[in-house]
């Protein structure tokens, strides 16, 4: 299953979801081949010196991360779309049908991933928080 988390800038929400779930993709033994993009994202940007360190807690290294703009190519090979907000989904939905969900909606959780681009440490912590028990959630229904 080809898995494809979607946010704006595709350096904080999107590139956190799609590490955070590989761990636990690979913790699960779960089949699946994960990706990520951003809606308005500037292709070749680094993932944020916060999103970063707050991956490091997790034995993550996000260094290596390069942002990429979502195209069809990508949408093509996906079997499945989360979005970090219910607007983000709105812009995709008209293209994907049954096959985008916010990561929230796809968890059977409430609400949407709060953007923590230029916040301090703590927004980022509480974001990589959220990403992470919404997507122990996605983990059992794949």
């Amino acid at each position: 299953m080809n898995v494809l988390f979607v946010c704006t800038g595709n350096t904080c929400r999107s590139p956190m979801a799609a590490a955070l779930f590989n761990k636990i993709a690979v913790e699960k033994d779960l089949p699946v081949k994960i990706e990520s993009a951003g809606l308005f994202a500037n292709d070749g940007d680094t993932a944020s010196a916060e999103a970063i360190a707050v991956m490091r807690d997790y034995d993550i290294d996000l260094l290596g991360h390069h942002a990429q703009t979502i195209n069809t190519e990508l949408l093509e090979k996906s079997d499945l779309v989360l979005t970090m907000t219910g607007a983000h989904k709105m812009v995709l939905e008209q293209y994907l049908g049954d096959k985008v969900y916010t990561l929230m909606e796809f968890a059977d959780m409430d609400g949407d991933i709060p953007d923590p681009y230029g916040g301090d440490i703590d927004e980022y912590k509480e974001c990589a928080k959220t990403l992470y028990n919404a997507l122990l959630k996605v983990a059992e229904k794949i």
